[in-house]
């Protein structure tokens, strides 16, 4: 009995997978903005920021399928508006958490951790995968080459390559907001220590926003 051929070809899911790990392992906005997260907020929320992200990415995976990508890619407006608009919300987070690395503190002296609505900083997490220049340019140029035309399901085959991108950051960025949750924890014997790590989690993502802004288009 004959069996029907794969969606995507396994050299193509082969060297796509390698490419995308090669980008996703050196430290990126994600990345940078979840160990900031988990610095100034602790591993939960870490871990939450990474599933925002995840399903921020997905959705420029969705838009590069059904065309929307080759829009923001070609438009210098629409890739720069969306940059700094992305920039602009990573630097008010950042400040938000050097303001209230002071209540850090408080709550382990109190035996808790400073816990935050779970949707609000999820959401938050999208909004910065959805913003990422790394990855606007990664889906909209490089995702639509692994595509293989003749095998058909043009659509089908890029959600299933963006799968495997999201998968891949997904235990990626996780273990780096594990580890550095896992360092808070040693901030945390000293309330200077600690103060110094929520103003450290909220400086990263200023920083971070700035070179978010900074970041120009490679054409």
């Amino acid at each position: 009995m004959p069996t029907s051929p794969s969606l995507v070809s396994p050299d193509h899911l082969l060297a796509f997978a390698a490419m995308s790990f090669v980008l996703i392992v050196i430290p990126g906005p994600s990345v940078l903005f979840v160990i900031g997260r988990a610095l100034a907020q602790g591993r939960r929320a870490a871990l939450t920021t990474v599933v925002g992200n995840t399903l921020g990415a997905y959705v420029l995976v969705v838009a590069v399928a059904l065309g929307i990508g080759s829009v923001v890619e070609e438009s210098v407006l629409v890739f720069t508006a969306l940059k700094l608009a992305g920039a602009a919300y990573l630097i008010y987070l950042g400040v938000k958490a050097w303001r209230s690395r002071g209540s850090l503190r408080e709550a382990f002296a109190e035996g808790g951790v400073v816990e935050r609505g779970s949707l609000r900083t999820l959401g938050e997490g999208v909004v910065v995968g959805i913003s990422n220049p790394k990855t606007i340019v990664f889906f909209a140029a490089v995702l639509p080459q692994f595509v293989d035309r003749e095998r058909g399901h043009v659509v089908a085959q890029m959600l299933l390559l963006g799968l495997v991108f999201n998968v891949i950051a997904l235990v990626s960025d996780s273990l780096w907001g594990v580890l550095a949750a896992t360092a808070r924890g040693w901030f945390a014997r000293s309330p200077r220590r600690l103060s110094a790590v929520g103003g450290v989690g909220g400086l990263a993502m200023i920083g971070l926003g700035v070179t978010v802004a900074a970041t120009g288009r490679k054409d």
